[in-house]
């Protein structure tokens, strides 16, 4: 399978992104991936939220959007998937090309605009698709809603009943105003809906908070308490950046998010901010130009309970989520902790 990913990589990279983003899903249903199963240890279980993950290495959402390779991510090595983003009814998103490799830089650029197939097609897979790992949904709304923050609860409420948790993404940047969802006042209103809901589902489910990297510290400290007033279970630091600093790529122009390498400092930032503004009370996840054991294992000690994957894989593939899980569990134990959880935090004053 390494064999197959080391020549498949340099040819998917010949590709339109979009298009290879599309064979490497392909390539998951189809077997044809690396997907070692299971990957866990005494030191790399953890539990997240009420979430028992057998790593903390999850993969982040945009990678399967509509549900259709969960099978095969499960068995990838992940601890844990969140899928989506969701919107209530489907729409195309943005035109095309809307995805860019920045080689030079190890980063994408993406202006998707939630192009996804529906809750209800959505919510159909992963009600036939059980996965054995946690899995969650990220929750999103219609460019054309009237009511944005009615599509996150709709969304919700629909395929609430075959997930483990979500996502409630006010975070990303192609969607017009959406990150105006995540000044106080509307993002009250937003998560009261989101938790209503949630509490007319058969069980509970924790819900999630995904933020922008592009926050001062004062919205930061503004987010995590209404966070904690609203009764999240955990916040996602980051999304992607509209920042260009320090591009080469003939692509660092195009409009968009900004994710990958560039993208690790600034989210680690506002991970270790987040942390200390909830004083370890509030789990987070750290996603941001994760692309080895050691960077994660930063984002642990930065304050993180668990960390995600995606733009990565498309310079290491997708054998980069076993490989850091493994290549973490053997960090921990040089530096002598016992867990992932004894890690958290302890390096988070590096970062402030």
């Amino acid at each position: 399978m390494r064999l197959l990913e080391r020549i498949g990589l340099p040819l998917l990279r010949t590709v339109d992104p979009e298009r290879a983003h599309g064979l490497a899903l392909q390539a998951v249903r189809s077997g044809l991936a690396p997907l070692p199963g299971p990957i866990t240890s005494a030191r790399l279980a953890t539990t997240v939220a009420g979430l028992a993950l057998p790593n903390p290495v999850g993969l982040a959402a945009g990678f399967d959007k509509n549900a259709t390779a969960t099978a095969g991510l499960a068995r990838a090595g992940f601890g844990f998937l969140e899928l989506g983003a969701a919107t209530p009814r489907p729409q195309p998103g943005n035109p095309k090309p809307r995805l860019f490799r920045l080689t030079e830089d190890h980063a994408a650029i993406n202006r998707f605009g939630f192009n996804n197939d529906g809750a209800e097609a959505i919510a159909a897979r992963l009600a036939a698709t059980p996965t054995g790992i946690p899995r969650g949904l990220n929750l999103g709304a219609n460019k054309d809603s009237s009511d944005r923050a009615r599509d996150f609860a709709e969304v919700l409420r629909i395929a609430g009943p075959h997930i483990d948790f979500a996502t409630v993404n006010v975070s990303s940047p192609n969607t017009e105003k959406l990150r105006d969802l995540q000044g106080a006042a509307a993002l009250k209103g937003l998560l009261a809906g989101v938790i209503e809901t949630r509490g007319a589902l058969d069980r509970r489910i924790p819900v999630f908070l995904k933020i922008a990297p592009d926050l001062t510290d004062a919205e930061i400290a503004e987010i995590a308490g209404v966070a904690q007033e609203s009764g999240v279970d955990a916040i996602i630091a980051t999304n992607t950046t509209l920042s260009r600093d320090g591009l080469r790529s003939a692509h660092k122009g195009e409009t968009g998010g900004l994710s990958g390498a560039p993208l690790f400092d600034r989210s680690t930032r506002v991970l270790a901010r987040l942390s200390a503004e909830t004083s370890g009370a509030l789990p987070l996840i750290g996603v941001g130009g994760i692309a080895s054991a050691e960077q994660a294992l930063a984002k642990i000690k930065a304050g993180a309970s668990a960390v995600q994957l995606y733009t990565a894989m498309v310079f290491h593939g997708l054998s980069l989520a076993p490989d850091i899980a493994r290549g973490l569990d053997a960090l921990l134990a040089r530096e002598g902790f016992a867990s992932v959880a004894e890690a958290v935090g302890t390096g988070r004053k590096d970062w402030l």
